[in-house]
């Protein structure tokens, strides 16, 4: 019963229907979307860099096919069970702690850049141990990259599935904004990628934004139980968005009036 429970809102057609024909949750996908490309776009990066010890571009291609299918797998089975747990305010407390000390860890590391060079070449071996080997295998070299690219994907997709549930209760609106982030972020990623070259302030952005996300979650503990709006988030998201667009364009200004 508990799993029937669970799963129930994403075979629910009225469900479905109301989210597909509501300005509201079109506006929180879309914040979702947003927050998935500026949060994994690294990641895309490191996903992309599995494939290639395949010897050929079409094999690369269809291995990262596969694991976006894996991907998109993963996330339903999680975010069903997201969606019962965080109902628990032990579970809510936990996942804002969290995301609180990624906000946090962000600004330190941006600090101590040389404690964050160091921590950046712990993951880079840890990442290098998933990359298939050559020897003696029960599967294929492409098997075994795909299953590499599925393991990075579960790793890498745990903050962004926390961060979706703590601005939208609705598994179907988590799932559709997870699933078209995906998307996006693999089919974009190069241009991501340079766009947050051209400005950089994007990065700490989307880290100020985690850090608002686990704020909205603490707020709805007990005993205050306050849900911001997310029709008022998606608003705050995207003001901010335009301020640190609008900020990089003056600040660039100014440094071309010294000049």
């Amino acid at each position: 019963m508990t799993i029937f429970k669970m799963y129930a809102p994403f075979f629910s057609g009225s469900n479905w229907i109301h989210v597909l024909t509501s300005g509201k949750d079109w506006l929180t996908i879309l914040t979702l979307i947003l927050m998935e490309c500026l949060l994994s776009v690294d990641n895309a990066v490191v996903l992309a860099a599995q494939t290639k010890v395949l010897p050929d571009k079409k094999q690369q291609e269809k291995s990262l096919f596969y694991g976006l299918w894996g991907a998109y797998i993963f996330r339903f089975i999680v975010i069903g069970i997201g969606t019962y747990l965080i109902n628990f305010w032990e579970i809510k407390l936990a996942g804002s702690l969290y995301l609180f000390y990624l906000s946090f860890k962000f600004f330190y590391d941006q600090r101590h850049p040389q404690k964050a060079a160091t921590s950046t070449k712990i993951e880079r071996a840890k990442i290098t141990k998933h990359t298939p080997k050559k020897g003696k295998h029960f599967l294929s070299l492409f098997w075994r990259t795909v299953i590499s690219i599925e393991a990075m994907d579960i790793v890498f997709s745990i903050d962004s599935v926390l961060a979706a549930l703590a601005v939208s209760s609705n598994p179907v609106v988590v799932l559709i904004g997870g699933m078209i982030g995906i998307l996006c972020m693999r089919g974009v990623a190069e241009i991501i990628i340079k766009l947050m070259d051209i400005i950089p302030e994007l990065q700490p952005m989307a880290y100020i934004l985690i850090g608002i996300i686990a704020f909205k979650l603490l707020l709805s503990l007990p005993p205050l139980n306050y849900e911001l709006p997310n029709t008022t988030f998606a608003l705050i998201v995207f003001s901010i968005l335009i301020l640190t667009i609008a900020f990089h364009f003056l600040r660039v200004k100014k440094s071309k009036r010294k000049l």
